[in-house]
C-alpha cells in the first residue's frame, strides 16, 4: 500500500518517533506500536491482505465514522484510515490515508 498521512503529527510520529506539537504526545511504547502497525500495512497490495494479520484486528467503522477503516495499535489505541484504489488492472495500487491515532479502546 502507498501510505499517506493526512496530518503532520502522524507523519512525524512515524518518521521521527516524536511530534513537535505538545498536544500529540504519546508514550514511547505507543509510538513504537504505531510504527509497527504502519509497517504491517505497507506491504499489503490490497485490503484483503490485512485480514489474516490477526494482531491488526482490521475493521470497517460505522456510525459517525462510516467510510473509515481501522487497525489496532494496542489495547487502547487504533489507527483510523481511508483507502482508495488507483490505476487500472493489473497495475492497481491501494492508497491508505492515515487520518487519526485515536484513543478508542479505553481501559475500563
Amino acid at each position: 500500500m502507498v501510505i499517506e498521512f493526512e496530518k503532520e503529527y502522524l507523519e512525524q510520529l512515524y518518521t521521527e518517533g516524536k511530534c513537535k506539537n505538545k498536544k500529540y504526545r504519546f508514550q514511547p511504547q505507543v509510538i513504537r506500536q504505531y510504527k509497527q502497525a504502519i509497517d504491517k500495512l505497507r506491504p499489503a497490495q490490497r485490503i484483503e491482505d490485512l485480514f489474516p494479520i490477526k494482531s491488526l484486528n482490521y475493521e470497517k467503522l460505522s456510525g459517525n465514522k462510516k467510510g473509515l477503516e481501522a487497525v489496532k495499535v494496542n489495547d487502547q489505541y487504533r489507527i483510523e484510515f481511508r483507502t482508495a484504489i488507483a490505476g487500472k488492472e493489473p497495475n492497481t495500487i491501494t492508497i491508505c490515508s492515515i487520518i487519526e491515532l485515536s484513543n478508542h479502546y479505553k481501559k475500563k
